[in-house]
C-alpha cells in the first residue's frame, strides 16, 4: 500500500488509523550498526572546499571515514591540551633515541 505525502499528511492530522497501518506493515529498517558504544552528538563544521579536499584526502589515504579522522585529531588535540597524560617510559627512551641518531632522509 503506497500513500502520497499529502494524503499521509492529511491522515496523520486527521488521527487516522491508516498511517499506523502502513507503519505495521512496512518492513523493518536495516540500519547501520553505529561504530561506538559511546553516544554521540553531530556538529556542523564550515571549512573551506580545500581544506576539507585535503582532509578526505588523508582519510582516504587510511582508509576511514572523514568524521572519523576528524574525531582522531580532535581528541588527538585535547590529549595535547591535558596536562596530566602519561606516557610509556619506553615511548619517551625512543623518541629520545630517535633524536639523538636522526636517519638520514
Amino acid at each position: 500500500m503506497t500513500m502520497h505525502r499529502n494524503d499521509a499528511t492529511k491522515q496523520f492530522h486527521g488521527g487516522g488509523d491508516r498511517i499506523a497501518d502502513l507503519i505495521d506493515e512496512s518492513p523493518a529498517a536495516d540500519l547501520p550498526t553505529p561504530d561506538t558504544d559511546v553516544p554521540m552528538v553531530s556538529r556542523s563544521v564550515r571549512l573551506p572546499l580545500d581544506t576539507y579536499e585535503r582532509v578526505r584526502a588523508a582519510a582516504d589515504a587510511r582508509g576511514i571515514g572523514v568524521t572519523t579522522l576528524m574525531r582522531q585529531w580532535i581528541e588527538a588535540g585535547l590529549a595535547d591540551l591535558d596536562d596530566s597524560a602519561t606516557v610509556s617510559l619506553a615511548d619517551v627512551r625512543r623518541a629520545l633515541a630517535s633524536l639523538a641518531h636522526p636517519t638520514a632522509a
